[in-house]
């Protein structure tokens, strides 16, 4: 009967040191030895996956969103929000946005069917009209309830829905190193002709993002800040900031409240879900 020979000691240490390697680095670092080499564009399609997977397996979560809206002179008005985000395997996740202020706004719901290979579906609810209303991809560009966020903002910005291309390595404050990468919309129907990425290289977290348009003007700025980790893996934002530089108004997102794995069903995500919403 055969059987196997023994590890030599040299050989032995190397498996324990893989082994360990295997066990407490690679499940949560990115795979950086992979953007040393390539082609731009290859280079920066690897960082979007692997910032994709940093983030995959998460479920469900739930939060609240207060939007913070200034015009050019700085005056504010204000809007609460819950929101609940599903995980899918096999498409883009479903997300739902339940505004509960102003008064005149509540109930107001919009839901989102995220998709990687085609565009997302979108309906707006109006309690007032008791509607559902379809958003179609040419009225993707139109502001999200009167804020520097257009519905297309509000979907997940899926790997497969952007050709990618790697620029540089900067430092992006707090003592960040960070990688920048240009993604270029698939979809024909984008209001941005492309944008620009700013993420940390230790954990592929987004801290900045410009937006330009199909003019190649730079018209808005995304700044993300306040992380917090979730159940020792997910990095979630707790304030990002919108800034309309043809417009001078602004959008500020604060997040409260992350909640993972409760018991949010899948029958919330429907058209006719959004007519029950309270």
């Amino acid at each position: 009967m055969k059987t196997d020979k023994p590890l030599r000691p040299a050989r032995k240490l190397r498996a324990v040191r893989f082994c360990l390697l295997a066990m407490f680095v690679l499940p949560g670092m990115p795979a950086q030895e992979s953007w040393a080499a390539g082609p731009s564009e290859e280079k920066g399609l690897q960082i979007a996956r692997d910032a994709r997977m940093q983030d995959q397996g998460f479920g469900n979560f739930s939060a609240g969103m207060t939007m913070i809206l200034r015009n050019k002179k700085g005056q504010e008005s204000v809007r609460e929000v819950r929101v609940k985000v599903l995980e899918a395997e096999d498409d883009g996740n479903k997300s739902l946005f339940v505004f509960d202020q102003p008064r005149d706004a509540r109930g107001t719901a919009l839901l989102i069917h995220g998709h990687k290979d085609r565009p997302d579906d979108q309906w707006l609810y109006l309690p007032a009209l008791k509607r559902v209303k379809r958003i179609s991809s040419s009225n993707r560009s139109g502001s999200f309830m009167g804020s520097e966020f257009t519905y297309e903002d509000m979907t997940v910005q899926e790997v497969e829905k952007y050709t990618y291309r790697y620029l540089r390595d900067e430092p992006c404050g707090d003592g960040l190193d960070c990688v920048v990468t240009e993604r270029i919309p698939v979809e024909k129907g984008s209001v941005y002709r492309r944008q620009l990425v700013w993420r940390d290289k230790s954990t592929l977290r987004v801290w900045k993002v410009e937006y330009y348009d199909r003019k190649d003007a730079h018209l808005k700025t995304l700044t993300l800040g306040e992380y917090q980790q979730y159940q020792d893996r997910y990095w979630r934002a707790g304030r990002m900031a919108m800034v309309n530089h043809l417009t001078g108004k602004s959008t500020d997102l604060v997040w409260t409240d992350y909640q993972f794995g409760t018991d949010i069903d899948d029958r919330d995500f429907t058209r006719t879900g959004l007519r029950r919403v309270r």
